[in-house]
């Protein structure tokens, strides 16, 4: 894999249904209609920025809190980015270092931005001063894992070749909507302030942009993924609120409306999204924030909210969902997620889709209320526009409590996921596909089971990303590697990475009784594993509570060897002969899962893993309090051909 590839085209690209030239954007709206179509910069207000208005927007509990929140930012000092924290990446290959200090000074700004635009007394305005030169000083907006595609290649920022990255593209949003809040204010301090601002950000944003050349996520016939969605609403949101020349802001518009474009373009009918529900909400989100910004800057002229498309692509999230915070996790995603209810609520108010606005007030209440409880309320993360408009969105949703049930069968023929649910909570998650679908792990015919909201077969998703999680050396990692899903390993052989792996005879049968997935998993291996035929079929049947995982095979010898891998981070029982037994290992209750198996043919292993390596870091928060293990079944005397089943059913 060559160097570039350590971060842009695996992060940027996908390679999983074939691009559709769509354009529901460009195709609908010409950029003579765009520029009609847009308020002028100095008649659109899109948020409150005086006391007042915010007092008129929003309860006096949460303006407090929002107070609270940058008096606390106030007394912290600053944090410092020195050029030996930036080089940790190419010296010790950790990233999170740099990124917990970059990150954090655009969130203690904005902290600061909102407490000053809802108080209006003057008294963050030198704090927020300090952070908007600091920032406009700082050598490069991004972070140092994307610096590998300077010319000069990783390590210091070149400030004389332009990168913009995901971060970059972030950075510029955040000064925008200070400059918006407060530029006014800032004004009085300096009369150079508001310059620099636009100044840096066209340099770093608007100018480079405009190489579209450079950059994978604007090329018109490639399949992208979050990174596109992700920069053109940051994108626009730094456009609108910054350029001040109208033909300018409405050119820049219309190309992030191009941009945008080429990510719904790789999207299937079904809107699936290949880089699971944790991605979705820097990509499905980022889609719907820049479908806000456009609708509201062109006074609802600029609208696609009603395309099935559209609608597709926002349940995807909600039918991702297991329970409480669990959503199904392939590839990179993680297992479980505080959804951004206020967010979810928004666009299912703008798609009329009364489940996603159900799902959303529900996962608001049950993950961000209770947030503001307390003295100060923050919003960490990313996406700040977004932020600030699900703040005004918080007294929509009223007090009454919201339940929320989870969708019974799910099938994305696209990117080929099914997910099943019982009505006594026997849940199951399987999908076909390829190995490489974005952010990928070698994972074709991979399941995972839960029960009564608890994981029993999982995917363990991710570690901590380092230089190596986008590099050569992806699948050197134990949690890209088929070995440690649940999949066979054959003659020793595990499923490599690339597009010609694949599932084949994909098939979807749903009924009242159940639902399955079947495919033939035999190309998802090399060749030297010496599979002819591998079919492999995941069913729940609800009528007897149990999912099933059938194998039927042939090999063109006897293998040398032949295991299957379950992975877990339940409490095994593997005493009885035939019988293994799950059980959760929380506080919360659920009934014993057992795995039956013919034990004349299997000998079982229980195997903890051991997370020793920096890239191990993550699940120690993914899984806290909890060991992932891998049972693993090695075949006795296997056969050149045969059938295999393993059944779970509650004890």
């Amino acid at each position: 894999m060559k160097h570039l590839l350590s971060f842009l085209f695996l992060c940027a690209l996908s390679a999983s249904a074939q691009v559709v030239p769509r354009n529901v954007l460009v195709s609908r709206y010409s950029a003579e209609a765009v520029r009609s179509a847009l308020v002028p910069r100095a008649a659109w207000t899109p948020y409150p920025r005086t006391p007042d208005a915010w007092q008129k927007a929003l309860p006096d509990s949460l303006r407090l809190k929002l107070v609270r929140a940058g008096e606390e930012t106030a007394a912290q000092p600053m944090p410092t980015l020195p050029a030996t924290l930036i080089l940790e990446f190419v010296r010790t290959a950790n990233r999170s270092h740099y990124e917990g200090v970059s990150f954090a000074r655009r969130h203690q700004l904005m902290d600061l931005v909102l407490a000053e635009s809802v108080e209006g007394k003057g008294r963050f305005i030198d704090p927020i001063v300090n952070y908007v030169w600091a920032i406009c000083e700082e050598s490069f907006w991004g972070i140092p894992a994307h610096l590998s595609v300077q010319k000069t290649g990783s390590g210091l920022p070149n400030v004389e070749d332009r990168i913009v990255d995901l971060f970059a593209a972030e950075t510029g949003a955040v000064l925008a909507l200070t400059d918006y809040l407060l530029g006014d204010r800032l004004a009085t301090v300096s009369r150079l302030i508001r310059p620099r601002i636009y100044h840096e950000t066209n340099e770093r944003i608007f100018k480079p942009i405009a190489q579209t050349n450079r950059y994978v996520w604007l090329k018109r016939d490639a399949k992208v993924n979050n990174w596109n969605p992700w920069i053109m609403a940051n994108w626009l949101t730094a456009t609108l609120l910054l350029e001040p020349d109208e033909q300018r802001r409405s050119q820049m518009t219309f190309a992030a409306m191009d941009g945008l474009d080429i990510y719904l373009n790789g999207l299937g009918e079904d809107g699936g999204c290949d880089e699971g529900p944790s991605y979705w909400f820097a990509a499905g989100a980022c889609v719907f924030d820049a479908l806000d910004l456009l609708h509201s800057a062109s006074n609802g002229k600029i609208d696609v909210y009603r395309l099935p498309l559209i609608r597709n692509m926002a349940s995807y999230v909600y039918k991702m969902h297991i329970d409480g915070g669990y959503f199904v996790d392939f590839a990179d995603a993680d297992p479980t997620l505080k959804p951004d209810g206020l967010m979810l609520y928004r666009f299912g108010e703008q798609i009329a889709d009364d489940t996603l606005r159900r799902f959303g007030a529900w996962a608001y209440q049950t993950f961000t209320q209770p947030e503001l409880k307390g003295n100060a309320f923050r919003q960490r993360g990313f996406h700040r526009q977004r932020q600030v408009q699900n703040l005004l969105a918080i007294p929509r949703l009223g007090a009454t409590q919201t339940s929320f049930a989870g969708v019974r069968d799910v099938w994305f023929p696209d990117v080929q996921v099914m997910t099943a649910r019982s009505d006594k909570g026997l849940y199951v998650a399987t999908h076909a596909g390829h190995n490489n679908e974005s952010h990928n792990h070698n994972d074709v015919g991979d399941f995972i089971l839960y029960a009564d909201g608890r994981p029993v077969i999982i995917d363990a998703g991710r570690g901590t990303y380092t230089a190596k999680t986008f590099s050569s050396k992806r699948y050197s990692l134990w949690w890209t590697q088929s070995a440690y899903h649940n999949l066979p390993t054959i003659n020793g052989l595990g499923q490599p990475a690339g597009r010609k792996y694949e599932a084949q005879a994909v098939r979807y049968t749903p009924s009242a009784r159940g639902a399955s997935l079947s495919m033939d998993i035999a190309k998802a291996y090399p060749a030297e594993a010496g599979v002819q035929t591998w079919l492999r079929t995941v069913a729940l049947d609800r009528k007897n509570e149990t999912v099933s995982v059938a194998d039927e095979y042939a090999l063109a010898t006897a293998p040398r060897s032949l295991q299957q891998s379950f992975m877990t981070t339940c409490r095994v029982d593997t005493a009885t002969p035939g019988r293994v037994v799950f059980r959760w290992s929380g506080a919360e209750p659920m009934q014993p899962v057992v795995l039956y198996y013919d034990a004349k043919r299997w000998q079982v292993a229980v195997e903890p893993i051991a997370l020793t390596e920096p890239d191990d870091e993550g699940f120690k928060s993914k899984w806290p309090n909890q060991t992932i293990q891998r049972v693993l079944f090695t075949g006795l005397n296997p056969a050149a051909s045969g059938k295999v089943q393993f059944r779970f059913a509650r004890q």
